[in-house]
């Protein structure tokens, strides 16, 4: 476990200081660079969030044969709960990226479409609710 909390903090480490070096450099990212850095993220996020669950999978078993209720699983609730707003939030932050991008662009053709175009960004970010409310349901029955 430790080797895991070990491997996350470099990798959250190594992303901003590509991020700020980046933007010290004032280097201009073009789409292709910029999906090359999201591979190298998921590619290193994936295995250890794999690696996460199996290192908690042997405590459920050990619990499961020795008697004790099996039902009292916090660790994978605490983790359901993370990624439900984790990866709402992400949905969200991508859908609220394309809806302002494509709103900005229709307002500044005819304004008179400003109130339309934030309903639609409004409702991009009721995605990020919606995990918020998952992970307080999933919280609430522990």
């Amino acid at each position: 476990m430790t080797f895991i909390m070990i491997s996350s903090i470099i990798m959250v480490i190594m992303t901003i200081s590509s991020g700020m070096f980046l933007i010290y450099k004032e280097h201009i990212a073009t789409k292709s660079k910029m999906k090359k850095i999201l591979r190298i993220n998921l590619f290193m996020f994936i295995p250890l969030l794999i690696a996460a669950l199996i290192s908690l999978t042997p405590k459920i078993a050990f619990a499961m044969s020795n008697g004790i209720d099996p039902s009292d699983s916090t660790g994978l609730s605490f983790i359901a709960a993370a990624l439900s707003t984790g990866l709402a939030t992400i949905g969200a932050g991508y859908a609220v990226g394309a809806v302002g991008a494509s709103a900005l662009g229709a307002v500044s053709e005819n304004p008179k479409i400003l109130g339309k175009t934030l309903i639609f960004v409004g409702l991009a970010e009721g995605i990020a609710i919606y995990g918020l409310i998952v992970s307080i349901l999933i919280i609430g029955r522990l």
